[in-house]
């Protein structure tokens, strides 16, 4: 196992300025950063503030000269390794240093927002994920598999030693993430939204392995949009805006200010509250198959359509599904099982429940992705069995939890007009317009989608679906990545789907945004969907 640190890392950082190659703007300026031993240090900052190109350069996955013009200096000075020692300066010019990823990482732990791009892609299991780079160090096996054991117990994947990691669910491949970062024992942990896609025992797990490494001895830095408990933790908050600094210092001290407000921040209840909000109790009543949207908890107009008991939207009538191998299922091998759901127009469903409980399967389901074993879906009243996925999409829009999965155009506009002519021929260049609009990308129009910040794929992933005007909308996590501004954004766009006529049905694990703009809300879990 890893042993405690008597001695530690610090790194210190001067971003004088960070330019992408292209653009006519720092991406960073005068950005400084000092990480010490046993220190937890909180990055904030709304979309394109700049948090994860400085995590990246923090973490050399961006280099100076290869991926951009870098003015400043990095040091990190490791107790007991005088080797390492010393700033590296950097000017733009080519004789600029150069550093060694390699090295590098063996004292700088970083995770980056998308997780999945830390795995190595080339592992069978999580064991052997997690085994990586303690088998390319050299790491005698017998402490090799003591490590592993106690990472994956720190980290809450005991469970899921023999699962392959493509098969893990969002939340999971978090924690796998984080657990590959710090199965090396770095002395500087960078972690970038590392809440992100967790329900609340996740939560409960990362915030603990992170005060537990602080505590013996490792430099954490967090990079969050998000004001919350683990943020909250934190001696220093640093807040940028537009890749500057508008604020330093305490927490208590800046939550008094107006700087956070402005950056876009998420200044969430779990703030000034430790101790993260429990889910309810799992063992409630299976959901019926119709059940009205309690008053109380509608935020969000339901238009008349479901008021007035017209026909579901979407239905699915005892359905189960399995996966070949590979899944923890529920029951007889089963990871959903005797699931019944009706949607009407205009309503708007919530549903949450525990990483891997099948959540994004469900989904899957509802667009003829995945296909039951048993059971029916249907949609606009008519069964898809047997229905192209394509024509489906017609009336059904999903949004996939990871928004680069839909994204494949050449630029913003043709992402979204993409198959719209032949659906609404000459309008089709209006309805694209109109729905970058609506998520405010309406002057990103020629950038490529992935030189967007993650919050701006997201909402653009969000365009495409809206631009179709569905009967139904599958969101999956559509709050991941998002800032205050862009949950104002997507409230929006849910409000007027709403208003319209269409039946919403969104996946997710933030109970505070469920709750405050769903009619109803569900929990899958154990195969079965259950009111909250």
């Amino acid at each position: 196992m890893i042993a405690d640190r008597t001695d530690g890392t610090t790194l210190l950082a001067c971003i004088d300025s960070f330019s992408y190659h292209g653009d006519a703007s720092p991406a960073l300026r005068g950005v400084g950063v000092a990480a010490a031993p046993g220190t937890l240090t909180a990055v904030l900052g709304g979309s394109g503030s700049g948090k994860s190109t400085l995590g990246r350069l923090l973490g050399a996955w961006l280099l100076g000269g290869r991926d951009g013009m870098l003015a400043g200096s990095l040091q990190l000075d490791v107790a007991g390794d005088p080797a390492e020692g010393g700033p590296l300066s950097f000017t733009g010019a080519p004789d600029d240093p150069r550093i060694n990823p390699g090295a590098w990482a063996r004292h700088v732990g970083y995770v980056p927002q998308d997780a999945a791009s830390m795995l190595s892609a080339v592992r069978g299991t999580v064991e052997e994920e997690l085994a990586f780079s303690l088998e390319n160090r050299g790491v005698p096996r017998a402490e090799m598999v003591r490590t592993v054991a106690d990472i994956a117990r720190r980290t809450g994947l005991g469970g899921l030693l023999q699962r392959d990691p493509a098969t893990l669910s969002g939340g999971e491949l978090r924690r796998l993430a984080v657990g590959c970062a710090v199965v090396d024992g770095p002395g500087v942990l960078v972690l970038d939204e590392p809440l992100e896609s967790l329900d609340q025992a996740g939560i409960r797990t990362v915030v603990e392995l992170v005060h537990a490494e602080t505590a013996r001895g490792t430099a954490v830095l967090v990079l969050s949009q998000h004001a919350d408990a683990l943020t909250r933790a934190a001696e220093r908050w640093l807040v940028l805006k537009d890749g500057e600094v508008t604020a330093a210092g305490p927490p208590d001290r800046i939550l008094q200010g107006a700087a956070l407000a402005a950056s876009g921040v998420v200044i969430s209840g779990a703030c000034l509250d430790p101790n993260p909000d429990p889910e309810p109790d799992a063992e409630s009543e299976p959901a019926p198959a119709s059940a009205p949207p309690p008053p109380a908890a509608a935020r969000l107009p339901q238009s008349e359509a479901a008021a007035v008991g017209t026909a579901a939207a979407l239905e699915l009538a005892n359905v189960a599904f399995g996966f070949a191998s590979g899944h923890v299922a529920a029951g007889d091998g089963l990871l959903l099982e005797d699931v019944d759901l009706q949607v009407m127009p205009g309503e708007i469903v919530a549903v949450t429940g525990p990483n891997g409980a099948g959540k994004s399967t469900l989904l899957r389901l509802f667009n003829g992705l995945y296909r039951p074993h048993r059971g029916d879906v249907r949609v606009a009243g008519e069964s898809i069995a047997g229905v192209p996925t394509g024509l489906v999409a017609r009336r059904l829009g999903l949004l996939f939890q990871h928004p680069h999965d839909q994204l494949f155009e050449r630029t913003v506009l043709r992402e979204v007009l993409f198959g719209l002519d032949r659906l609404f021929s000459t309008a089709a260049q209006e309805r694209a317009c109109a729905a970058l609009a609506a998520v405010g990308l309406e002057d990103t129009e020629s950038a490529h989608p992935h030189e967007l910040p993650a919050s701006g794929q997201r909402l653009l992933a969000l365009a495409t679906v809206l631009a179709r005007e569905p009967s139904v909308l599958a969101l999956d996590e559509p709050t991941v990545a998002l800032d205050a501004h862009g949950l104002m954004r997507l409230t929006d766009a849910v409000s007027a789907a709403a208003g319209r006529g269409a039946a919403v049905v969104m996946v997710t694990h933030d109970l505070r945004f469920a709750r405050s703009h769903a009619h109803r809300l569900l929990k899958l879990d154990g195969g079965r969907l259950r009111s909250h």
